[in-house]
């Protein structure tokens, strides 16, 4: 029975626009260079232009905090105070913020007089003139501010540097007594430091007054190893650093192999797919039993399409075994995929048989690879016995 193929199917309510398809330049002289860190086996990428353009040009990547796009923010609320649009939390939430902080900065190996000084300084009500003298308060960041708050939700897109901040000159209330100050403090998964920030806090006994935030918690961009090399070696727009120190190609293969045995195969699929103009996602796979969800355009326009599943197999398709299939388990797994609209689709890494493992070592050797894709269609009885009788 041949398989019948699927048109994308678009979502219903899409509230951004297409902006490209890769995250680089229109021209040779426009080549963009991002960075990105190898913490503890994870690809971040830290700062928040690099983020907002590697996730919007492309869909590389999710937020740590979030689903996916990486927007995620602590504060829930936001309401407009005096001409400031500033988050809102309860009593309950603020003192564990606080209980937070105060966690973090003896964790920093403070004494308990250091800790207690800071928080102490940082809970005190400020008045909301102190809070316009230390922003500055003229009308060009006024301006910045607005065009930096999303208009539906009146909350500050993600990767804003302006809405609710101190004056940049004003030290970070930690830094000066820290003994072991963190030598990339742009880029610190789960870093929580004292944030020059403001907040109203909600109460019976007070209401409403505005403090300072105790702590500031970043979302970061994570990219999967298969998206950063991507980057990094057939887009060359990407630097990952290990200690502050930038990897090279054949590095950061040797690496990733390290990480995942089966990087080879599992990239070759993400290189051909993306080659050919499909957006794939190794995340959202996970749910359905797959390696690979292949998006048309990405996430936010379209549902995807096919689930992946990635075998290495030899000329002969004798497989490795990465995944051994029953025909029980190959039918549940189509099963599941048909109910959600989607195909399944079998993509195959053929290793010519005289491959060496040193040209494994290099990534020289995706060229030496094949990739074949084959549709599972689930037979329906039914439909056939219908298709008979048309004819």
């Amino acid at each position: 029975m041949q398989a019948a193929f699927l048109a994308p199917r678009r979502r219903t309510r899409v509230h951004e626009e297409y902006e490209a398809p890769l995250p680089v330049g229109r021209s040779p002289q426009e080549k963009s260079q991002f960075r990105a860190e190898l913490i503890n086996q994870h690809v971040l990428v830290c700062q928040p232009e690099h983020i907002q353009k590697i996730h919007n040009q492309g869909y590389f990547g999710k937020g740590v905090l979030s689903r996916a796009r990486p927007d995620h923010s602590i504060y829930d609320h936001w309401e407009e105070h005096e001409g400031l649009i500033l988050p809102v939390v309860s009593q309950s939430r603020y003192e564990d913020l606080i209980r937070w902080a105060k966690a973090a900065l003896s964790a920093r190996g403070l004494d308990e007089d250091a800790v207690s000084q800071t928080l102490l300084r940082l809970s005190q009500p400020i008045e909301m003139e102190h809070v316009r003298r230390e922003m500055g308060g003229s009308q060009e960041e006024e301006e910045q501010m607005e065009e930096e708050t999303c208009p539906h939700t009146k909350r500050p897109r993600s990767g804003s540097k302006r809405t609710c901040r101190l004056d940049p000159r004003d030290p970070d209330p930690v830094s000066d007594s820290d003994p072991n100050p963190n030598p990339d403090p742009d880029c610190d998964p789960g870093r929580l430091d004292p944030g020059p920030a403001f907040f109203l806090v909600v109460s019976d006994s007070e209401g409403r007054r505005l403090r300072r935030t105790p702590l500031a918690l970043s979302e970061y961009l994570q990219l999967s190893l298969e998206e950063a090399f991507f980057l990094v070696y057939s887009l060359g727009c990407l630097s990952v650093y290990l200690q502050q120190e930038p990897l090279s190609v054949s590095q950061l293969w040797r690496k990733f192999r390290s990480l995942c045995p089966d990087f080879i195969s599992s990239y070759a699929a993400y290189h051909h797919f993306r080659s050919q103009g499909w957006v794939p996602k190794t995340g959202g796979g996970a749910k359905y039993g797959v390696d690979l969800m292949l998006y048309r355009k990405g996430p936010p326009f379209y549902h995807a399409s096919y689930s992946v599943v990635i075998e290495r197999t030899d000329d002969a398709f004798r497989s490795s075994g990465l995944r051994p299939f029953s025909w029980r388990s190959l039918a549940a797994l189509s099963r599941i995929t048909a109910n959600v609209s989607k195909e399944l689709m079998l993509c195959y890494i053929i290793y010519p048989p005289d491959l060496s493992e040193a040209e494994l070592d290099s990534p020289v050797c995706l060229s030496r690879l094949e990739v074949q894709e084959v549709i599972v269609s689930r037979w329906v009885s039914s439909r056939e016995r219908a298709e008979q009788e048309d004819i």
